[in-house]
């Protein structure tokens, strides 16, 4: 027969200040012991087939022209990324600008 297990509890609270600190402990021990572009290979790899099949899924265009095109489409996706980021500081500015005055 079992014996009666109890159930565990656990909380965990984490202080974003020491996550970060142990995230980048983290990179540096994993890039020590791997060469980068290893590292990120896979993600490259899949973000290239990404755009790949987003510009031509049906794969009907000559290859030069669906590298062109995904590459504008990365490229596309990169100055989104950058023109939401440069809102989202902005606003924030904005709010705390409003906090202080």
């Amino acid at each position: 027969m079992c014996p009666k297990r109890f159930p565990i509890t656990v909380v965990l609270t984490f202080d974003p200040e020491e996550m970060a600190r142990r995230g980048r402990i983290g990179a540096h021990r994993l890039h020590a012991a791997h060469d980068s572009s290893e590292i990120a290979a896979r993600a490259r790899e899949g973000l290239t087939k990404k755009y790949l099949d987003q510009v031509d899924p049906d794969r009907s265009l000559p290859e030069a022209e669906r590298l062109r095109r995904a590459a504008h489409a990365r490229r596309a996706d990169l100055v989104r990324a950058a023109r939401l980021s440069v809102l989202a500081r902005r606003q924030r500015k904005e709010m705390a600008d409003a906090v202080l005055s």
